[in-house]
């Protein structure tokens, strides 16, 4: 990994066609490396390969172990090898009550944000061993950080999430892999809309209520674009971070809280 200038890196990264993910991958492809995603819609990847042709893609869903073997698969045909891993795939899951989720409604929020990042890391371990060097980035949350009302699906999996990186970090630490995590805040765009809109009809309230406490949960009065986000992967899987890992690192104006109320 090198700290400036183009480089020759292989990056994966899941649910990498669209949102943050893409925002990675295009941030990636700037830097000179070579980028695979996986994502589980085949629109996604055909309107990302469209504007980006030096990409490659898998359609698979990380929840499905037999899937992510079919992504390693591919990422050892066409390249190889890999260097970095960034494991963002994940879905936003139920706004609810904890006695009004859904049992699928669990299992579907646990099985791609938790499971998925299981999956896609056991299976890049060995590559990254063989490189003798590596980056794991996992994409959590500050609701990793923070409880967040409404959203226990989504806030177990992502302190699970952190739970890992620092579990990992020690783990792969002595074959010279760094594993980090961050931890955004609400990132503009369509998925925090549809929470917004969830979270406006369960307390009857308007989306611009509800949007209006969102961004005063940061001090800085902000969501944070997918660009923040992507900025951060590209520092932190470079060799300027190269000391970093284990960590949670938050992008998001210094969140005070995620209490949502507005009393």
């Amino acid at each position: 990994m090198s700290a400036d200038g183009p480089t020759n890196n292989i990056v994966l990264i899941s649910g990498g066609a669209a949102g943050i993910g893409r925002h990675i991958a295009e941030a990636f492809l700037d830097d000179g490396a070579k980028v695979h995603v996986c994502d589980s819609s085949p629109t996604n990847i055909s309107s990302f390969l469209d504007a980006n042709p030096g990409a490659t893609a898998t359609q698979a869903d990380v929840c499905d172990a037999k899937g992510v073997d079919r992504v390693f698969a591919d990422l050892e045909k066409l390249h190889g090898g890999l260097d970095i891993l960034i494991n963002n795939a994940g879905i936003a899951g139920p706004t609810a009550l904890v006695e009004e989720v859904a049992v699928e409604e669990w299992d579907g929020c646990i099985a791609v944000n938790l499971s998925g990042t299981f999956y896609m890391t056991r299976r890049a371990i060995p590559l990254l061993k063989q490189r003798g060097a590596g980056s794991i980035i996992n994409i959590a949350s500050v609701a990793g950080i923070f409880g967040c009302p409404l959203r226990s699906p989504y806030v177990a999996s992502k302190w699970a999430m952190i739970g890992l990186t620092k579990t990992w970090a020690m783990e792969l630490g002595p074959y010279n892999i760094r594993v980090n995590a961050i931890c955004p805040t609400s990132v503009s765009g369509e998925r925090i809309e549809g929470v917004i809109d969830r979270d406006a009809a369960e307390r009857g309230l308007t989306a611009d209520q509800i949007r209006d406490v969102y961004q005063r949960q940061s001090s800085m009065r902000t969501f944070v674009t997918p660009q923040d986000v992507a900025d951060m992967v590209v520092f932190l899987a470079s060799d300027r971070a190269g000391k970093i890992s284990g960590q949670a690192i938050a992008v998001d104006g210094n969140t005070e809280g995620l209490a949502n109320w507005l009393d």
